[in-house]
């Protein structure tokens, strides 16, 4: 079996994330960058079926700047066979239409039997692309999955709802998401560190993959305005004077609060 596993380079989730004010994108220059853990967790889920499997090949694919190269290593580290870095300059404050039609590109060439993301980055928060992927490649889906079981032919996961658990059942080829339930990320070992270097990391452009980012030819998302969210404002501040509980009854009522 085949397996593609998106992985994704974010600023620190602990660390202070800015915007830039021109371009509306993450200042990825004010801090550290790192794999982002819900990428991990998915690339675990592969790694672990593949350790009971002998003969299932993981790849980790990644659509980001060219400086992501040892963010990439990381997931070869932990025990990815190899891995796909799609780079071009023409991606920078890609869409989520762009990035479906981009990294469906590159999972369409190799032809997995199974994709695994995580239902949502810590950076973006879309939480779409895993079905936008579906559609774009024709193969089925379960996403939001807190629990999944893979075989040679279907994948059977558990999704939380509001009223309860559904039991979900996909047939091979198909793209799952799944969350943060599912098992912390196994960590790279010397070995693992030491091998990296040595994998086959894949490096491919737009031109690669015949994916056109001109908005001309494929019109996407325009982002009309961005600021910086407001300083938060003083709270009131109620004295007793043995008022205070009507007063607070009041400010309540005032903000339709009771």
């Amino acid at each position: 079996m085949k397996i593609y596993v998106l992985v994704k380079e974010v600023p620190d989730t602990y660390g202070d994330r800015k915007l830039d004010l021109e371009t509306g994108l993450a200042d990825r220059g004010a801090g550290d960058v790192v794999l982002d853990e819900i990428t991990e967790r998915a690339l675990e889920v592969a790694l672990s079926y593949a350790d009971k499997n002998t003969g299932t090949e993981v790849i980790a694919l990644s659509m980001s700047p060219e400086s992501a190269t040892a963010s990439i290593r990381r997931a070869l580290a932990m025990g990815a066979a190899s891995a796909v870095h799609v780079a071009d300059d023409a991606l920078r404050g890609a869409d989520l239409a762009l990035t479906a039609e981009t990294l469906a590109a590159a999972i369409r060439r190799g032809e997995p039997d199974l994709v695994i993301t995580g239902n949502l980055s810590t950076d973006g928060s879309g939480g779409v692309i895993p079905a936008m992927l579906a559609e774009q490649l024709g193969y089925a889906q379960a996403t939001a999955l807190s629990a999944l079981e893979i075989t040679a032919d279907q994948v059977t996961g558990t999704r939380a709802g509001d009223e309860g658990t559904q039991q979900v059942t996909a047939t091979l080829p198909a793209v799952v998401s799944i969350t943060e339930a599912l098992p912390d990320a196994r960590f790279p070992n010397f070995k693992g560190i030491m091998a990296a270097k040595k994998k086959p990391l894949e490096v491919l452009s737009l031109a690669d993959l015949g994916v056109s980012a001109d908005p001309a030819e494929a019109p996407h998302t325009i982002m009309t305005a961005v600021s910086e969210k407001p300083p938060r404002a003083a709270g009131i501040k109620i004295t007793d004077e043995g008022d205070a509980v009507s007063q607070l009854v009041e400010f309540l009522a005032q903000n339709r609060l009771v």
